[in-house]
């Protein structure tokens, strides 16, 4: 479970670096994908499964429609790919700045990236999504209300911006 622990962190670590590298949207979509399906199996391994079922259906339901509007607004016709000479300088920074952040917060100690699991008793374990499910659709109803409003009217604001003067793309037909 220790190495399949680490190929998800290593995985999750990667896609992150792909999509903070900014190579062309149709690469940075492909490193969303990776980051936050391998970022909700950690979740999944650490005992949230239900945080990472929603999280994963969050990510890949609306950041995968952002991506898409990007691809359409912004098409080129020679994109970026992971190999250009633009974009390796930037995953070797990132790869660099990841490392040392790691070794300067933990020591390269691998037993930090596995706490989070609860233990109750004698090798039960209990995660704690289950309970901030349960206080989300009770008492923190109206913050789920707002939050939902919150994201719609970013979603108005967005199409609003991207409709520009011409009542059409940014880019030319």
């Amino acid at each position: 479970m220790t190495f399949t622990m680490f190929l998800l962190f290593f995985g999750w670590v990667l896609g992150s670096i792909i999509v903070s590298s900014n190579p062309s949207p149709y690469f940075a979509a492909f490193g969303l994908v990776l980051s936050s399906g391998l970022g909700c199996a950690i979740l999944a391994g650490l005992g949230g499964s239900f945080l990472s079922l929603i999280l994963f259906l969050v990510y890949l339901g609306g950041m995968l429609v952002v991506f898409a509007y990007t691809a359409a607004l912004a098409s080129e016709p020679y994109p970026e790919g992971l190999g250009s000479i633009f974009v390796l300088p930037c995953i070797f920074f990132y790869s660099i700045v990841f490392l040392a952040v790691y070794y300067f917060l933990f020591g390269g100690d691998l037993e930090a990236l596995f706490l989070g699991v609860e233990e109750v008793g004698t090798g039960l374990a209990w995660g704690g999504d289950a309970l901030g499910v349960g206080f989300m659709y009770s008492l923190g109803g109206g913050l789920l209300v707002l939050t939902a409003w919150a994201l719609l009217m970013t979603l108005l604001i967005v199409l609003e911006l991207t409709r520009g003067r011409g009542r059409g793309a940014f880019r030319a037909v």
